[in-house]
């Protein structure tokens, strides 16, 4: 029970990533601030309180600061003050070759995935510092820093979230407060289990663990982040992904350098 008597904040409730997220702190004992966009996170929240959690939900674009101030107020009255914050709430939707993105898909792939955040943390710091306690743990993903194939938008919106982490952390880490970037790679949500199988082929083809990562693992970690014992862990960026991230490049093999070029750059048609 590592998050016994803490209420938690989640954007991004309903997601698969957020659910995994929020079961697992509810487990730890923590009082959960579900926010979303849609009535599912009502539902959720349903099914967790009859498990016997503290629950509040609150309908909030995370892009909007007026409606997130108006949802943190929401939360404090129904739970207390917020102790922990986790921004999950993530665009992935927008996929366009940069020279055919428009001005309002990057905009909106930006304001979810990089202002959302801003407005979460600017809403919720005055309290942290007050309380000299907080813990805040930010959703980025691998794309921060690869890039992801035709999703500029969202690519340099979650390598900005790395810059707030680190801002968030050298400002206010003698204030008790923690703040740092979770960076998945690909994990099974119902999204992701729906993609064609030649895409997953590739995908794992990349993937030294060969198989995607479970929400549960996702869920782990942040729990942990979210935790007393991860006070002097502040400003990291946490690499979740099976080894993505890691250079596949192949040196000592001429067998094995033609057999994976083959693989990832096959002849066109």
């Amino acid at each position: 029970m590592k998050l016994q008597g803490k209420v938690v904040m989640v954007t991004g409730a309903a997601g698969g990533i957020g659910r995994a997220i929020c079961r697992r702190a509810a487990a730890e004992g923590a009082a959960l601030a579900l926010l979303d966009v849609g009535e599912a996170v009502d539902v959720f929240a349903a099914e967790l309180a009859g498990q016997g959690a503290r629950v509040a939900t609150a309908h909030a674009d995370v892009s909007q600061s007026a409606q997130v101030l108006q949802a943190v107020a929401q939360f404090a009255d129904a739970l207390g003050p917020i102790d922990g914050l986790v921004n999950n709430a993530g665009l992935t939707s927008i996929i366009a070759p940069l020279l055919r993105m428009s001005d309002e898909q990057w905009t909106r792939d930006l304001g979810v995935n990089l202002t959302g955040p801003f407005n979460t943390v600017r809403a919720v710091l005055p309290g942290m510092v007050q309380r000299r306690w907080g813990r805040i743990v930010n959703i980025s993903s691998m794309a921060a820093r690869a890039g992801l194939w035709r999703q500029a938008g969202y690519s340099a919106s979650k390598a900005g979230l790395l810059g707030l982490t680190r801002n968030v952390a050298l400002e206010h880490a003698a204030d008790g407060i923690s703040c740092n970037a979770v960076l998945p790679g690909l994990i099974e949500t119902p999204a992701v289990a729906g993609l064609p199988q030649p895409v997953m082929d590739y995908s794992m083809s990349l993937t030294p663990a060969r198989r995607t990562g479970r929400t549960d693992e996702v869920a782990a970690l942040v729990a942990f982040l979210l935790s007393d014992e991860a006070g002097y862990l502040n400003g990291a960026e946490i690499d979740i992904d099976g080894g993505a991230h890691l250079c596949p490049a192949v040196l000592g093999s001429v067998r094995e350098a033609e057999a994976r070029r083959a693989y990832h750059h096959p002849p066109p048609g």
